[in-house]
């Protein structure tokens, strides 16, 4: 079990470290918010950024036009994906995995690309583990999600998705 504990640590390192590295990419999206914050950081003008791109409704014709930052062949990045997502919800996330359930749990499990027939465990497990993973009131997205897939790592149904 200690190899199979290494091993998630690895992958959990070697997945906040690429989004780490991808740190000056545009981690918001596409969209007039990416265009209109362009070359600024921090986490106000991400969040503005975002926020922006959500509410202004034109994410979808920038994808498929090519347009305020979106290029028609991007891809999507499904750790550095899952490690924004839990960054940004993590106080929601904390009380739906207290809850054992919730939209951003299941959001998270789809972005874990936990299957349908096991989410049932996850949302359980998660519950069961709550104190693990959310393991203080000061805890990060970074800590959060290496918790996460350590309880995932010993649950036998949920260690095929550790590392996918």
């Amino acid at each position: 079990m200690t190899y199979k504990l290494l091993a998630v640590t690895a992958v959990a390192i070697m997945t906040f470290g690429t989004a780490q590295a991808q740190e000056n990419r545009n981690n918001v999206g596409c969209g007039l918010g990416s265009v209109a914050f362009e070359g600024q950081s921090g986490t106000a003008q991400q969040s503005l950024a975002v926020t922006t791109n959500g509410t202004s409704s034109n994410q979808t014709f920038a994808i498929t036009s090519g347009t305020s930052g979106c290029t028609k062949d991007g891809v999507v990045d499904p750790p550095a994906q899952t490690a924004a997502f839990t960054d940004a919800n993590l106080t929601t996330l904390a009380r739906d995995a207290a809850r054992g359930e919730g939209e951003s749990l299941a959001s998270l499990a789809e972005l874990m690309g936990i299957e349908e027939q096991h989410k049932l465990v996850f949302f359980q497990t998660t519950q069961q583990n709550f104190s693990t993973i959310f393991a203080s009131e000061n805890v990060t997205a970074n800590d959060v999600l290496v918790a996460w897939y350590r309880v995932m790592a010993e649950d036998k149904v949920l260690s095929q998705y550790v590392g996918v």
